[in-house]
């Protein structure tokens, strides 16, 4: 398993009967969280005395109870990067603490090959953790995700960051049908980065689930990948879809027209009561041969 042990402003504390206890710069919440299906001995008082509880609701969906008084949103910085927190009604905070194991290894990649002009694009991008770390490693990126408020909520991040004046494009769009625009534009890109959610429906109320559409999604969008791509890299939360069968899907399509190798590995969050780590979702990735740049 990759885990993301670099956190300052982030800890998870425990975990325990389908929620997990976190520290989000001070601030402590307690959110659901269907992987923890064992029920360990809830011991930290913090437990009891959380700043915010969110409640999950027969009906679907859930609200928070405030304990404490504390600010509507607030800043935590990961490295250089920085990032606005603040819960929503869908139990989020606006990042996933776990992914940080991979903008490290985007942003190393990135800057192992110095003096080439790279393009990234970042699908599904949400609030921008991807965006920020390849643009402060120097690439230029496509940022684009179909909701008008996560876009304008990673633009945010960019500018506490630092980072507003990178050559970032923000884009509100359809990632599908945005892809296939490109394809038609004849536009190429040095890698891409996806984390498609795992259910949706569409405009006109067809289902897209992940599992049935994943292997159409990556064949589509290596259809915009340069000649000599750095990697593509596909995240899922997905419960049932395992980082294995993306890493093939990714070796069928990428490595039979690239050349490069494929891997895939469970992503994960230390905890910090155990000293075990918290599965959160799975990474497959695939890169290219890095001994050919600049040649």
């Amino acid at each position: 398993m990759r885990v993301s042990y670099n956190w300052r402003d982030y800890n998870l504390i425990d975990t325990s009967d389908g929620e997990r206890l976190e520290r989000w710069k001070g601030v402590t919440l307690v959110r659901p969280d269907p992987q923890v299906i064992w029920k360990t001995e809830k011991n930290d008082p913090l437990w009891n005395n959380a700043d915010a509880y969110y409640h999950r609701s027969k009906k679907g969906g859930g609200e928070w109870e405030y304990r404490k008084r504390f600010s509507d949103s607030w800043n935590i910085e990961y490295r250089n990067l920085k990032f606005l927190i603040k819960p929503t009604n869908f139990k989020h905070t606006g990042l996933f603490p776990e992914q940080a194991v991979n903008w490290d290894f985007m942003k190393e990649i990135i800057e192992s090959v110095p003096g080439r002009e790279l393009n990234i694009l970042n699908l599904f991008a949400y609030t921008g953790g991807a965006t920020l770390a390849c643009a402060e490693a120097g690439a230029k990126v496509c940022h684009v995700d179909a909701s008008k408020g996560m876009v304008q909520w990673a633009k945010q991040n960019a500018e506490i960051s630092g980072l507003a004046e990178k050559p970032v494009r923000w884009i509100v769009d359809d990632c599908e049908k945005f892809v296939g625009r490109e394809i038609r534009r004849g536009r190429k890109y040095d890698a891409v980065i996806m984390d498609p959610p795992s259910y949706g429906r569409g405009p006109s109320g067809e289902i897209w689930k992940l599992e049935d559409s994943v292997y159409d999604l990556v064949k589509l969008c290596s259809g915009v990948l340069s000649e000599k791509p750095l990697f593509f890299v596909i995240n899922s939360y997905t419960t049932g879809l395992s980082p294995s069968v993306m890493g093939y899907i990714l070796g069928s399509i990428l490595t039979k027209k690239f050349g490069g190798r494929v891997s895939y590995d469970e992503i994960g969050l230390p905890v910090e009561s155990t000293g075990m780590v918290l599965p959160c979702g799975s990474t497959a990735i695939w890169q290219g041969n890095l001994w050919r740049y600049g040649q």
